[in-house]
C-alpha cells in the first residue's frame, strides 16, 4: 500500500499539523479519529487493514488527520466560545487545506480534470466531526460513512448557548433545515450512512431522532440501528465497514 506522510503549517490554525495519505489511486475519502485521535489510528486500529480491498484495488485513497479534541469537545471546563472559535478552525483547515489536497491527489492519479467530492468517514466522536461535515458542506463531500456518533453540540458543550454551537449539532439545525435549500437536492442524490449499535458504550438516542428528521423531510441517509450485541468499539466498527463500503462506492 503506497503511504505518504505529511507535517506541514496550517494557516487557518496557525501550527503545524499532521496527515497521511493511503492509496495510489481511487476516489478520495477523509478519515477522522475517534475522540482526542491522532492520524495514525488509522493504521494503528487497523482500519487502514479493514479498508486495504478497496486502497490496493486502486478504487480508494483515503487521506487521516489528527482532530483538535482536547482543544475542543473533549476540554468541557473551557471557556466555551474559544473551544468553538477553534473547532471553526480546524473544520476551515478540513475544507480549506486537507480537502483540496487529497482532491489534487486524485485528479493528479486518477487523470481527471475536475475537482471530486469527498467522502467524509469517522467512528464515535470522529462519526460526529463527519456527519457535521457532511449536512454543512455536501457540495465538498459527497459520501459520507458515521459509525457510532453523537449528534447533538450538548456532548461537547453542555447548556450550550451560541449560535456556532447550534450550527455543529445537526439533531438541531437538521430539525430547522429548510425543505427548499439547495442542498436538499444534494442529500438527496449523494449516499450517506448513519449506523450504530445498541450495546455496551453505544449511545443510539441521537442517531433515532436523526433518522426521524431525515424521514421528515424525505432525506434519503441510510441510517442503520444495529443490535443490542453492537459494542462501541473497533472490532464492530472494522464490520461496519465491510457492510456499508460497497453501497457508498456504487456509482
Amino acid at each position: 500500500m503506497e503511504m505518504q506522510h505529511y507535517n506541514e503549517y496550517s494557516p487557518a490554525l496557525d501550527r503545524n499539523m499532521e496527515c497521511k495519505i493511503y492509496g495510489h489511486a481511487g476516489r478520495p475519502m477523509l478519515f477522522i479519529p475517534c475522540q482526542d485521535g491522532h492520524f495514525n489510528d488509522f493504521e494503528g486500529y487497523n482500519m487502514a487493514d479493514t479498508l486495504s480491498p478497496w486502497i490496493e484495488a486502486g478504487e480508494l485513497m483515503v487521506i487521516s488527520i489528527d482532530t483538535l479534541d482536547k482543544e475542543t469537545w473533549s476540554n468541557k471546563n473551557g471557556e466555551e466560545n474559544h473551544r468553538i472559535e477553534l473547532y471553526e478552525k480546524w473544520l476551515e483547515y478540513i475544507t480549506d487545506e486537507i480537502v483540496p489536497k487529497i482532491q489534487y491527489r486524485a485528479m493528479e492519479r486518477n487523470g481527471w480534470d475536475d475537482e471530486p467530492g469527498v467522502i467524509v468517514f469517522g467512528c464515535s466522536l470522529g462519526a460526529t466531526h463527519a456527519l457535521n461535515l457532511y449536512l454543512r458542506r455536501p457540495d465538498i463531500f459527497d459520501g459520507c460513512l458515521a459509525l457510532s456518533g453523537i449528534y447533538s453540540g450538548t456532548f461537547g458543550f453542555p447548556d450550550y448557548k451560541s449560535e456556532k454551537v447550534y450550527f455543529n449539532s445537526p439533531v438541531d439545525y437538521m430539525a430547522n433545515f429548510p425543505l427548499d435549500h439547495p442542498y436538499m437536492d444534494l442529500y438527496r442524490n449523494q449516499r450517506a450512512v448513519v449506523c450504530v449499535g445498541q450495546g455496551a458504550w453505544e449511545d443510539p438516542a441521537t442517531t433515532i431522532r436523526l433518522k426521524e428528521i431525515f424521514a421528515e423531510k424525505n432525506i434519503p441517509i441510510w441510517v442503520d440501528i444495529w443490535g443490542y450485541d453492537v459494542n462501541h468499539d473497533w472490532p464492530w466498527w472494522h464490520k461496519q465497514v465491510v457492510y456499508f463500503m460497497p453501497y457508498l462506492m456504487r456509482s
